[in-house]
């Protein structure tokens, strides 16, 4: 079996936010209207896809179709240590991120899905079969929301049964001070029962980092996540040592030396390799293993759980799904019989390879032809 076909595609769609009129533009904050579809197809017919999200998204289907393609035709997808030997030896030797570990990623998960479809078996499986179902949280925070709506919404998702929550903190003008406030105003509405986590997308200085964590220190958060400019390992150990609130991490890292700073600087509780932009599931299972060997646990961040699943399912330190609301729209849309949490648990799919089948209607309707 040996890859013959690359197709890469720009797409984009509208969501709806629970408690707000109308649909969304995008699928989540402003800048996130745009994703890549991907198809690798084999010269047996079996074909494996993937997704990752808005980051110079045109640039990343030029790579994989003028530059990957040519690479990689003509290898086993089964293969998958092969294939990114052979990519990082011709298209990036000198280990950078960014447009080259996007289409990585995209590569690397359709293999995966080709390999399972051929095996039999799940990604899942494949990864490891660690477990057959996870505990899922809800990022629904939007910054739209206003302070008695962002508490209406945490009621609305904790009577749909899930019983761990996420907020977007960074982006309000009111600054630290306006985020402590939703805080609270999330955690008096559900109560202490409830698991809730932040998240400032490398939104904040480290000194308004530790101002936030210092106002919310009794909130009993579970998680501050990625809270620095850059993904600053070492100011992030810095903030690590002053506060008692869990830091997470690592979601948008293009690879495992940039995960590893987070690990070896201890800027990090949980860890959190996604496989849209590490570099697919081969890159995520070596983030994985590393994380395992200093007694951490990985948890999803960064969106499209629908792919992400089969890494915290398959791998033995895996632990919480995110379950971001616009990318599981996107995910149920593309892919109508996916699964869906239920009482805030999920059971990953045991059919073969990714278990997505896609929706062609729904794919062309998405697809973006401008530009």
């Amino acid at each position: 079996m040996k890859i013959k076909d690359i197709r890469a595609s720009v797409h984009t769609t509208s969501i709806e936010v629970p408690l707000l009129s109308g649909k969304v533009s995008g699928y989540g904050r402003e800048e996130q209207r745009e994703f890549v579809f991907c198809e690798v197809e084999t010269d047996q017919g079996l074909t494996g896809v993937a997704i990752t999200g808005h980051f110079l998204a045109r640039s990343v289907v030029a790579a994989l179709h003028e530059h990957f393609l040519p690479v990689v035709a003509g290898m086993d997808p089964r293969e998958v240590e092969a294939v990114h030997q052979r990519v990082g030896r011709a298209l990036n030797p000198r280990a950078m991120t960014g447009v080259v570990s996007s289409a990585l990623s995209l590569l690397d998960i359709a293999l995966w899905d080709i390999a399972g479809r051929h095996a039999g078996r799940s990604v899942a499986s494949l990864l490891g079969g660690a477990r057959t179902e996870l505990p899922v949280y809800a990022t629904f925070g939007f910054p739209q929301y206003d302070r008695d709506t962002l508490a209406a919404a945490a009621r609305l998702h904790v009577d749909a049964g899930f019983r761990a929550l996420k907020l977007v903190v960074g982006v309000d003008p009111g600054g630290w001070r306006e985020d402590a406030a939703r805080v609270r105003v999330v955690r008096e509405a559900v109560g202490d029962d409830v698991d809730i986590m932040i998240d400032a997308n490398y939104l904040f200085t480290p000194t308004d980092a530790k101002f936030l964590c210092r106002a919310v220190a009794d909130c009993d958060l579970t998680w501050f996540e990625e809270p620095l400019h850059q993904n600053d390992a070492r100011a992030m150990a810095d903030l690590r040592a002053h506060t008692a609130i869990p830091l997470a991490g690592g979601q948008m890292e293009g690879h495992r030396w940039r995960l590893r700073e987070l690990v070896e600087h201890r800027a990090v509780d949980i860890l959190q390799p996604n496989a849209c932009y590490c570099g697919g599931f081969t890159e995520a299972r070596k983030a994985a293993h590393l994380a395992q060997a200093y007694n951490l646990p990985i948890a999803h961040g960064g969106g499209w759980p629908l792919f992400s699943m089969h890494t915290l399912a398959g791998l033995a330190n895996g632990w919480i799904l995110e379950w971001h609301l616009g990318m599981a729209q996107v995910g149920g849309l593309l892919f109508p019989d996916s699964p869906v949490p239920a009482n805030g648990r999920i059971t990953v799919p045991d059919r073969p390879g990714l278990g997505l089948d896609v929706d062609r209607d729904a794919l062309r309707d998405t697809l973006v032809t401008d530009g």
